[in-house]
This record gives structure tokens, C-alpha cells and sequence, in this order.
């Protein structure tokens, strides 16, 4: 049964109007605790990243953008917009919130690479503390490739074959603490892989890219399970909001799986074009760091030779000073 209790996000879900135009222009809604946990990193990020440009140094813009525009603006899309106000009414709309939250925002986030801006803005004290947690053992452990690459595979069959997902429909706080550990577990996963920031679990690229292709498999066999379940997720609940209004509980669940499988595909490719153009500038500076390491073999040997090579300097014997005749 839904909750009766006010929902500390989202509204009503037995409430909100059948999904059209109108519904996406209309039910956007501006929640204070995501906005205000957004806004904060918002400005963790960007404060710092006016600071290293006003000193002179350099920051990318680009990375600025990962962070801000696509991060933060995922974040936002799935925690602000319809897809937050139908994720308790429409399986098939939480799954595209899913997605967001646990693929699409922790690559973009990744790629600003917020850790590297910190330490080199931070005062002594809170960069040691920063420091710290990144040596720490829990996150040693949590970041080790197999454990997190574990965690973002078994997590999604956990949460939506158990009771898990159903009593975050009727917990507002479960609700929004699922939020917040789907965008750590993707965060989890992709950031090692990105490998911008200083954070452990880093790993070599063709290793990074064989992760990626494993995990591919699993979204596509996750989607045809709950596309093929023959026990409705969360039925009780979604069949007690007495939605009259298409699409029925059963065909938005074999929606919600086709979606998972999709999205989890096309994330995935957008995923290894990343990789793909990382490789090749690391290859690229690899490269150039070799010719110029080859450079200066090359001038040392040349230098050395000619120091061999060269004119005998006039000694005590020479003619010329012991001032003989020639």
C-alpha cells in the first residue's frame, strides 16, 4: 500500500496526471533536500575551480563542464524533473531514473575530476583529510576492481528481486537513501575506470575496457528477467495506486526491462568511446614522452662522441710551448 504519510520528495504518486506534454513541462519540482545536497556540490566544485584559474593556474573548461552540465545536470534531471515525480508510479520511469543515477552522472562526474581540483585547492588540513580517506582501507577495499565490478552487478538483482525496491515505495527515506546509493555504486564502479583523479582501484586501460565489456551482459540479462517475470515487482504496491491510465502495471514492468537492457547498452558504448580516446592521448603522450626521452640519449651520445673526438688540446711538450724552432 502507499504510504499515506506527506513523502519527504515527489508528491502523491497516486496523484500525478496521466504522462503527456504537458505533464513534462509541468511537474518538474523543485525539492529542498536534492536541491540543496546539488546545489552544495555545485559549488564545491565550482568555487574551487575559480579560485586555481583567478590564481593563474589552469583548469579545463571541459572538465568543468563534465562536472557541472553533465554530472550535476543528470543529478538534477533524475531528482527534479518528471522522472522524479512518476519514479513512484511508473517502474518503467524509475528505471530510466536508475540508469541516470548509477551510469550516465558517476561518468560525467568522473570525467571533471573533482578529486585532483580539491587537493590542489584545499587548505593543508582538510587536503590531509582528504588524503586519508582516499588511502583508507574501506575505500581500498571498496574501490579494488572485482569488489566494485561485484557491487554494480549484484546490487540491481538485489533490489528488484527482494523487498527491497517495494519498501523504498512506501519509505520516503528509503526512497531517497536508494538515490543516493545508486549514484555511489556507479560512482564506485566508473571512477577507478575513468582514472583521471588520484583514487585507488585505478587499473591499465585494456583491463579497464575488458571491465566495461563484462558488465554489459548483465544489464541486458537483468532487463529480460524482469521483462519475463511472471510475478509483477512491487505489485501490491503499484496495484493499490488504482492508476487508470495506461500503461497497465504488467506492460510498464515489460517496458521497465527493455529500458534497462537498452539504456545499459547504449551507456555502455558511450562508455567505451571514452576509454577509447583516453587510451589514445595516454598512448599519444607516451609516445611523445619516449621520442624526447630518445632525444636526449641521442644528444648525450652525440656530445659524449665529439668530446672524444675533438682536437688534442697543446701540452707542456708541444712545440709551441716550449718555444723550440719549428
Amino acid at each position: 500500500m502507499p504510504d499515506p504519510s506527506p513523502v519527504l520528495a515527489h508528491g502523491d504518486p497516486a496523484e500525478v496526471p496521466p504522462i503527456s506534454v504537458a505533464a513534462l513541462v509541468s511537474e518538474w519540482r523543485l525539492e529542498l533536500v536534492p536541491l540543496l545536497v546539488l546545489a552544495a556540490v555545485v559549488l564545491a566544485y565550482a568555487l574551487p575551480a575559480r579560485g586555481l584559474r583567478r590564481r593563474g593556474d589552469r583548469w579545463s573548461y571541459w572538465r568543468s563542464a563534465a562536472f557541472l552540465l553533465g554530472g550535476c545536470g543528470f543529478i538534477a534531471l533524475a531528482l527534479l524533473s518528471p522522472l522524479a515525480a512518476y519514479d513512484r508510479t511508473l517502474l518503467s520511469v524509475h528505471m530510466v531514473q536508475h540508469m541516470v543515477l548509477t551510469m550516465v552522472a558517476p561518468l560525467f562526474l568522473a570525467l571533471g575530476a573533482p578529486v585532483t581540483l580539491w587537493l590542489r585547492t584545499l587548505p593543508a588540513r582538510p587536503r590531509r583529510w582528504l588524503l586519508a580517506l582516499l588511502h583508507s582501507a574501506p575505500a581500498r577495499v571498496l574501490s579494488f576492481p572485482p569488489v566494485a565490478f561485484g557491487v554494480f552487478v549484484v546490487s540491481p538483482w538485489a533490489l528488484y528481486f527482494s523487498g527491497w525496491y517495494e519498501a523504498t515505495l512506501g519509505s520516503a527515506v528509503l526512497h531517497e537513501l536508494t538515490h543516493a546509493h545508486l549514484l555511489l555504486v556507479g560512482s564506485l564502479f566508473f571512477w577507478p575506470l575513468v582514472g583521471l583523479d588520484p583514487v585507488p582501484g585505478r587499473v591499465p586501460y585494456g583491463f579497464r575496457v575488458l571491465t566495461t565489456f563484462a558488465s554489459l551482459p548483465f544489464h541486458a540479462f537483468l532487463g529480460v528477467a524482469i521483462m519475463g517475470a511472471t510475478t509483477l515487482i512491487a505489485g501490491d504496491y503499484y496495484l493499490a495506486l488504482g492508476r487508470d491510465w495506461p500503461p497497465s502495471v504488467a506492460a510498464d514492468q515489460e517496458l521497465a526491462g527493455a529500458l534497462l537492457w537498452a539504456t545499459g547498452d547504449l551507456v555502455g558504448l558511450l562508455f567505451f568511446a571514452v576509454l577509447f580516446v583516453q587510451w589514445v592521448r595516454s598512448s599519444q603522450r607516451e609516445a611523445v614522452r619516449e621520442d624526447r626521452r630518445l632525444d636526449r640519449l641521442d644528444r648525450l651520445e652525440r656530445d659524449a662522441g665529439g668530446r672524444s673526438n675533438g682536437p688534442v688540446a697543446d701540452g707542456p711538450s708541444s712545440p709551441h710551448s716550449s718555444g723550440q724552432p719549428r
